[in-house]
């Protein structure tokens, strides 16, 4: 499989983040002039939310141009967090646009307003959604590839105002059928806008949920089970147990940190070389932009009944090897009698296993 290197993801992110701001710009400027045309609260919450896809996409272009920068004597680590600033400010932003949203729908309520040219309106609107949902997929698939939460955040946020885009025009097409058979419900229009303004909101609040998790450095469950994978497909006899598993994402790039258990009288040179091949797998699976840092400990002697390595130091007989699980990897100490660990078992020794049922 072939990954990217890091140089080269950062700069199709923000070569992709370039063309999320030019749709951006243009699909605003398309629902302005639907709003001038039909003097759709509804439409015009669309409108409002665009202002914030092009601030944000603004932000985001920014914070890719940023995060690509190699690390320094001042930023160790590199400067991915700033995709995650960006994140939390385009969810501030989102929801900031759901409030404003929902205080015009309110006044449009209490004093509503003619509508006019609704078919018109209706097809700029559909135009905008169907393009938002092309780039803003794009940009998902792309940022979860690269890891880039600052893409994805893109995406997810043009996803977002598609969603809501199809809902104004489903809400906005009943009003125009409702009034084409003689009805007037102006009220409508609002009641439309107040929905979607509320489910922005809720989209904004997710976004600044999850920029908080990786700001607090959260575990990523799906990237401990993907970690644990690799290390299961590519272990080695003489790598008897591992733990204490960390990751750290700061944009791209990736930092691994972890234990492994080998054999207490394997020599240093040959520990090298093991430690050196877990280092391999996990940079093959995930890219050059992972950086792993792999602390070799020698094994104690309960752990004898999971190590097929024969040595003449071994205490107990060989019984079963450990399974690596994403519960078991973040495990603080090797696995033995007082830690709760996964044992790989087949049919056979399954009906060998003593009956201990009372």
């Amino acid at each position: 499989m072939y990954v990217q290197p890091m140089a080269e993801a950062s700069n199709e992110n923000y070569e992709f983040q370039k063309i999320v701001a030019i749709v951006g710009v243009t699909l605003m400027a398309i629902k302005f002039l639907a709003y001038s045309l039909t003097s759709s609260v509804s439409i015009l919450t669309d409108a409002l939310e665009s202002i914030v896809n092009v601030v944000a996409a603004f932000v985001g272009l920014y914070a890719l141009y940023m995060s690509a920068k190699p690390a320094d004597r001042d930023h160790p680590f590199g400067h991915g967090k700033m995709e995650t600033i960006s994140a939390s400010v385009e969810g501030t932003l989102i929801t900031i646009a759901g409030v404003l949203i929902l205080i015009e729908s309110v006044a449009r309520l209490i004093n509503p307003s003619e509508l006019r040219d609704l078919d018109i309106g209706l097809v700029l609107i559909a135009v905008t959604a169907v393009v938002n949902l092309a780039v803003g997929r794009a940009a998902i698939v792309r940022g979860r590839k690269n890891r880039s939460s600052a893409l994805e955040a893109s995406g997810k946020h043009l996803c977002s105002d598609t969603v809501s885009s199809i809902g104004i025009i489903a809400g906005l097409s009943v009003l125009y059928a409702v009034e084409a058979l003689g009805y007037h419900a102006p009220w409508l229009d609002p009641v439309i806008a107040i929905f979607f303004g509320l489910v922005i909101i809720r989209t904004g609040i997710k976004v600044i949920r999850e920029c908080l998790h990786d700001v607090v450095d959260g575990a990523d469950e799906e990237l401990i089970s993907d970690v644990a994978d690799c290390l299961n497909e590519h272990r080695h006899y003489h790598w008897i147990d591992v733990y204490g598993l960390r990751i750290i994402k700061y944009g791209p790039r990736l930092y691994v940190d972890m234990h492994a258990v080998l054999p207490r009288n394997m020599p240093m040179e040959e520990a090298a070389v093991e430690i050196s091949e877990v280092q391999q797998a996990l940079c093959s699976k995930f890219g050059e932009s992972t950086d792993v840092s792999i602390t070799p400990v020698p094994c104690p002697e309960f752990i004898c009944r999971y190590c097929e390595y024969e040595c003449d130091r071994r205490t107990l007989p060989f019984e079963r090897t450990l399974e690596w699980t994403a519960h078991s990897l973040c495990c603080t100490k090797p696995h033995g009698p007082d830690v709760p660990i996964t044992i790989r078992l087949d049919e056979t020794d399954k009906s060998k296993m003593p009956d201990t049922r009372s």
